[in-house]
């Protein structure tokens, strides 16, 4: 069994994200800091919260971050999760992790925000997190911000909102979704244990 933890940046909210973890046979923790991060197999950023609140919660970690993905450690950023790896948001002043280089922006006032419902992906490139999902798949997001990546060759897969949203990203040890897996019934559960094979290599 895999053990992973999934970060609380006390915004709540997180038991389904637990609950589809621990139904793909995972050993979940809920943690506050870093501190014993290699304890872990893989760690879980998830979709919940504001920009800068989340930040403050885990910049004490900030320098054990850094040393998860120096050691390789999978992380999966859902969301707001996957927004924090970049180096900024328009959604507050605080600077990002900053693992990736790229900032977070607003989606276009002419679109209905927040972009909240089920919308299809467009894959792009071969993941490691995608693998057994296929072309045209339905999932679930909830947000008003698009992650703007300065490599565009991290985007694995995109959503069409009438603008493409990356809706899939990949970077050595760091995946992320815009979407919710844990809300995207068995595609998402198809990412879920994509994931944790991952966590467990």
């Amino acid at each position: 069994m895999v053990k992973v933890a999934i970060f609380d940046y006390g915004a709540g909210n997180i038991f389904s994200l637990k609950s589809s973890l621990e139904k793909n046979d995972a050993e979940v923790d809920v943690i506050t800091n870093l501190n014993h991060s290699n304890n872990y197999s893989g760690l879980l950023l998830p979709g919940v919260g504001n920009f800068d609140p989340a930040i403050h919660s885990i910049n004490s970690s900030k320098k054990a971050f850094a040393d998860v993905v120096k050691n390789q450690i999978p992380v999966l950023g859902i969301c707001l999760g996957m927004e924090m790896f970049f180096e900024k948001s328009e959604e507050g002043k605080e600077n990002g992790l900053g693992v990736l280089e790229g900032d977070v922006i607003l989606l276009p006032n002419k679109f209905k925000i927040p972009h909240m419902g089920w919308n299809d992906l467009q894959i792009k490139k071969p993941s490691k997190l995608l693998e057994g999902v296929k072309e045209g798949s339905w999932v679930y997001f909830v947000h008003s911000y698009r992650a703007n990546p300065k490599n565009p060759d991290i985007v694995k897969a995109d959503s069409d909102y009438g603008i493409s949203v990356p809706a899939v990203i990949e970077s050595g040890p760091l995946f992320g979704t815009q979407f919710h897996p844990e809300k995207s019934s068995k595609v998402g559960s198809i990412m879920i244990k994509n994931f944790l094979r991952e966590c467990k290599k």
